[in-house]
C-alpha cells in the first residue's frame, strides 16, 4: 500500500492512543459494576426483575415506541417480530440481500422464504423505488393480500434494514408497505440512535427488532428487544417469550409452544448503565465520523459513507467506500496486518449455499457495494 494508507494508519493510531485498535469495542465504567454487582447481590439474575422492567422502560422512552420487550438477542428478536407479523411457513419475506445472516435465519424460522432485494447506493438500505418496479412485474394483489406470481407464495412482510446505522428511505417504504398490503417490520438492529426526519427507526413499522450484541453502540453483553406501539402485541410478545407460560401462583401451565427467549435481569442491569451513556456515544460518533472524513480526503479514492438526507446516523460502524480501482481484500489485509482491524461488508445473502434457492431480484448494487464497502475502528472516543 502507498504512503497515503501508511499515514491513515498512523493517524488512526494518534487517535486512539494504541497499536491495535479492534473494530468495536464495549465502553464500561464504574456505574456497569455497580449495577451488575446490585443485581448479582439481590439474587435477581434471571429472566425477571426491576433492571429488565427499567431498560425496557427507558428503551421505549428512548425510541418513542408505547413498548419494549427485552430478549436474549437480536435475532430472537426479530423472530419474534416476524411471527408476529403473521409470517407463516412457506410465505415469502423481502428483505436485502446486504446484511447479517441474522436477518435472513429469522425469516427461517418462521419455514418462511427470504426474497432477496436491492439496496440504494445513498443509505445501503432497502431501495423502496427499485423495490415498486419489481413488485409491478412479479406479484400482484389477490383478496387483499400479495402473491408471487412467479412462486404462487403469499408475500407477507417487508423487512428493511438500516445498515451500520444509517435509516434507509423508511417513508417511502411504509408508503410502499401499505401499498402492496405488506406487514413492515423494521430490523434496526444496529440503529439505535438514528432519526429518520426526527422519528428514531424502530418505530415506522409494525412490530420491530432492535440488538445489543457486544459489538453494538450500547450492549447487554447479548441481548436485543422487540419494539411497538400495539400494546397487544406487546403482551403477547412478552408471553412467547417466557415460554408462553399462563400466569399462575404455583403451576407450570402453557398454551402454546413458546420460546425461553426472555434477556437476563442480569444482562439489563448492564443495558442500563449503557443507556444512561447513550448520549455521550452519539456525540463521540459523530465527532469520530467527521475525523474520518478529514482524514479519508488525503487517501486518493476512498470516500467516507455519511449519513443520508434526512438521517441523524449514529454513525455504528464507520465505512470506507472504496473506487474500483481499489482491490477490497488488499486494503482489508493491509489495515489488519497494520493493527487497524477493519471488515468487509457481509458476504450477501444471495451468494450463501444455504440461500442460493431463494427468489432474489436484480443485485447490481449489492454486489457492487460488496467489493467497495470497508469497515473500520469504530469504537467512541474523545477525539482531539
Amino acid at each position: 500500500m502507498n504512503t497515503q494508507w501508511m499515514q491513515f494508519v498512523e493517524q488512526v493510531k494518534q487517535l486512539y492512543g494504541k497499536e491495535f485498535i479492534p473494530l468495536h469495542e464495549p465502553t464500561f465504567n464504574d456505574k456497569e459494576i455497580e449495577y451488575v454487582t446490585n443485581c448479582v447481590k439481590t439474587g435477581w439474575v434471571s429472566s425477571v426483575g426491576a433492571y429488565v422492567t427499567k431498560f425496557e422502560e427507558e428503551l421505549a422512552k428512548f425510541i418513542g415506541v408505547k413498548r419494549a420487550v427485552a430478549v436474549v438477542n437480536g435475532t430472537a428478536a426479530l423472530h419474534i417480530a416476524l411471527k408476529l407479523a403473521g409470517v407463516e411457513a412457506d410465505d415469502e419475506v423481502l428483505m436485502p440481500s446486504l446484511t447479517f445472516i441474522a436477518t435472513a435465519n429469522a425469516v427461517s424460522y418462521c419455514r418462511a422464504i427470504p426474497h432477496f432485494i436491492d439496496v440504494h447506493e445513498e443509505t445501503l438500505g432497502v431501495d423502496p423505488f427499485k423495490l415498486e418496479n419489481y413488485l409491478q412485474q412479479v406479484a400482484e394483489l389477490r383478496n387483499g393480500e400479495l402473491f408471487n406470481k412467479q412462486t404462487n407464495r403469499r408475500i407477507r412482510a417487508l423487512v428493511p434494514m438500516h445498515t451500520f446505522g444509517h435509516a434507509a428511505h423508511i417513508d417511502e417504504l411504509v408508503d410502499l408497505a401499505e401499498k402492496y398490503h405488506l406487514v413492515l417490520v423494521e430490523d434496526a438492529a444496529e440503529s439505535l440512535g438514528t432519526y429518520y426526519k426526527g422519528k428514531h427507526t424502530g418505530s415506522f413499522g409494525k412490530i420491530n427488532a432492535m440488538s445489543f450484541n457486544g459489538n453494538k453502540i450500547i450492549t447487554t453483553g447479548g441481548g436485543g428487544a422487540i419494539l411497538t406501539d400495539d400494546e397487544t402485541l406487546a403482551d403477547y410478545a412478552k408471553h412467547l417469550t417466557t415460554t408462553a407460560k399462563v400466569p399462575h401462583q404455583w403451576e407450570y401451565a402453557h398454551d402454546e409452544v413458546g420460546y425461553n427467549y426472555r434477556m437476563p435481569n442480569i444482562n439489563a442491569a448492564l443495558g442500563c448503565a449503557q443507556l444512561e451513556k447513550l448520549e455521550q456515544f452519539l456525540v463521540q460518533k459523530e465527532a469520530l465520523a467527521n475525523k474520518y472524513e478529514e482524514l479519508v480526503t488525503n487517501i486518493d479514492g476512498v470516500t467516507l459513507f455519511t449519513q443520508p438526507t434526512n438521517s441523524d446516523s449514529n454513525y455504528w460502524l464507520q465505512t470506507l467506500k472504496l473506487e474500483d480501482s481499489f482491490n477490497r481484500d488488499e486494503v482489508l489485509s493491509f489495515l489488519n496486518e497494520q493493527g487497524v482491524m477493519s471488515r468487509p461488508i457481509w458476504q450477501p445473502m444471495h451468494e450463501l449455499e444455504l440461500y442460493k434457492h431463494c427468489p432474489t431480484m436484480d443485485l447490481a448494487v449489492t454486489n457492487d457495494l460488496k467489493k467497495r464497502i470497508v469497515n473500520i475502528a469504530s469504537t467512541p472516543i474523545n477525539v482531539k
